[in-house]
């Protein structure tokens, strides 16, 4: 399209330490949840509409995709497992080339107006995040003990899968996923591990700190033949391979007045590479 911005100006939430000195953590039973504070900050966040191949998983740590989902209704989670999963895993080992993929959780979003909640667009933006192996943790899931065998990728990758629901026929423009390019991250000073606790278990990721070098990126009008795969992490660190990618969502000011809210799916995979 003529009129896409190159890029917007987008107010991002980065993560700020506690003052007290103590590790950070989010505790979902607890009010406050957590002991740090989020921080506004001004970034400028690229549109990768008709550049979608100039990222990938091993160089930014996403990667934008097409393929329209035969699955189309998204009401059950009982089908949701049977039809979408197994064309995802084929979808994923083809992109990949992975010789596996086992899926471990899914989540729909849909965003309600005036509604916020851990299933709304809104619960990503706050901070920046990186997962971590043990991500399926932040969401009361674990992840499978991973198959035996060998491979350059041990542990697997895990990936997530985003796109916005098939049975949602319209391009979505309404609280997409800005995406930090992993060539920007200074992995030693950007990311601090923050406890997650849940209601039976204690995990841990990555918060992100503010670094005026991060570049963001997005792509605009996201529509339900199109994906984009997320890197939570990578065993694999030679010749500079991209192990994981800060992503939140966010409010694009270009947003049409009249965008409906966003609905989407995330999958997220265990990759191997055997």
């Amino acid at each position: 399209m003529s009129d896409e911005p190159q890029s917007v100006t987008a107010e991002v939430f980065y993560f700020t330490p506690p003052e007290d000195g103590s590790k950070p953590y989010t505790d979902l039973n607890a009010d406050p949840r957590n002991n740090w504070n989020p921080e506004p900050h001004s970034v400028e966040v690229e549109n990768l509409r008709s550049k979608e191949g100039s990222v990938t998983l091993d160089t930014a740590g996403f990667q934008c995709g097409r393929g329209a989902a035969a699955h189309k209704t998204f009401t059950s989670d009982a089908e949701i497992k049977a039809e979408y999963y197994p064309e995802s895993i084929e979808l994923m080992k083809k992109i990949t080339g992975a010789s596996r993929a086992v899926v471990f959780d899914h989540r729909i979003r849909r965003r309600r107006p005036g509604e916020t909640g851990p299933t709304t667009p809104e619960a990503l933006a706050c901070p920046a995040g990186a997962r971590r192996p043990d991500e399926g943790l932040r969401h009361g899931a674990r992840a499978p003990t991973p198959p035996a065998g060998g491979g350059p990728r041990v542990p697997p990758a895990p990936v997530t899968d985003h796109q916005p629901l098939a049975a949602h026929l319209h391009p979505a423009y309404d609280w997409l996923l800005a995406l930090c390019d992993y060539q920007s991250v200074d992995r030693k000073t950007d990311l601090v591990p923050t406890d997650l606790i849940t209601v039976d278990r204690k995990g841990e990721t990555d918060s992100v700190r503010f670094n005026p070098s991060h570049q963001w990126k997005y792509l605009r009008g996201l529509t339900p033949e199109e994906f984009i795969l997320i890197k939570c992490f990578d065993s694999k660190t030679e010749d500079n391979t991209a192990t994981m990618t800060p992503h939140t969502a966010f409010h694009d000011p270009s947003t049409p007045k009249d965008a409906l809210p966003r609905k989407s799916i995330e999958l997220r995979m265990l990759v191997f590479y055997d």
